[in-house]
C-alpha cells in the first residue's frame, strides 16, 4: 500500500462524526457491561449454594412490632437507563432491617452505570413496603427514599455530587425455595430519570 493511500485513509477517518468514531468503543463497553451484569445477577444463586444462606422467615404474630436489624437478604440486578445516556446499570442490594413489620424494610443499594463516556454512581437508602407476605408466589412492592449521585471526574461536572429523591415500583416472583426473580421500575432524581431492572434476590417465607 502506498504512503499516499495511508494518508488518504487517515484523513477519511478523521472526517467521520465523533459519535461514529466512538461507536466501536461504546459497543465494546456495553458488551463487557452485559457480561459483568450477567455474572453479578447470577451471583446470588452460586452464593446461596455455596454458603447455604437461608433468609429469615416471616415473624409470627407475637413478633410483630419489633425492630429487626441484620443481614436479612441481598440481591443483584442489571438494568438500563432510559434518560438518554444509554447506560447499562449493575446494582447490588441488601436488606438491613425490618421496621416493626416484615413488610416494611430498609433496603440500601448501589447503582453503577457503564457504557457511556463517564461511569456514574448512585448510592440509595430506601424504605420498601411489600403488599403481601413473602410466602406468596408474587410479591408487589413500592419504595421511597433518597440517594447520593456521583460520576467520574465529578469535580469537573456541574452540581456533582448531588442528592436525588427516589421512587421504586416492582414485584418479586418465586424462582426457587430461597430465591426470587425481581422486576423493578425506578423513577430517580425526582422522576427525571427512568431505569428498569431485572435480577435475583433472596426469598423469605418459603
Amino acid at each position: 500500500m502506498r504512503p499516499d493511500e495511508d494518508l488518504s485513509r487517515g484523513r477519511d477517518a478523521s472526517r467521520q462524526p465523533a459519535h461514529r468514531r466512538g461507536a466501536p468503543r461504546l459497543r465494546q463497553a456495553l458488551g463487557r457491561a452485559l457480561l459483568l451484569g450477567f455474572a453479578v445477577a447470577s451471583a446470588p444463586l452460586h452464593r446461596l449454594r455455596a454458603q447455604e444462606f437461608v433468609p429469615p422467615q416471616d415473624q409470627p404474630a407475637g413478633g410483630q412490632g419489633r425492630l429487626r436489624v441484620g443481614l436479612l437478604g441481598f440481591g443483584s440486578r442489571i438494568g438500563a437507563d432510559f434518560e438518554g445516556r444509554n447506560q447499562v446499570i449493575v446494582s447490588p442490594t441488601i436488606e438491613l432491617a425490618d421496621l416493626f413489620s416484615p413488610q416494611v424494610r430498609l433496603r440500601p443499594s448501589a447503582e453503577v452505570g457503564l457504557g457511556d463516556t463517564v461511569t456514574t454512581y448512585v448510592i440509595n437508602a430506601e424504605l420498601m413496603y411489600r403488599f403481601t407476605a413473602d410466602r406468596e408466589m408474587a410479591v408487589p412492592y413500592v419504595g421511597f427514599g433518597g440517594a447520593l449521585y456521583s460520576q467520574q471526574r465529578c469535580n469537573q461536572a456541574p452540581n456533582c455530587p448531588r442528592v436525588w429523591a427516589q421512587f421504586a415500583l416492582g414485584f418479586e416472583l418465586k424462582f426457587r425455595e430461597h430465591i426470587n426473580w425481581l422486576l423493578e421500575y425506578r423513577g430517580e432524581d425526582g422522576l427525571r430519570r427512568h431505569r428498569f431492572f431485572i435480577g435475583l434476590t433472596t426469598r423469605r417465607g418459603s
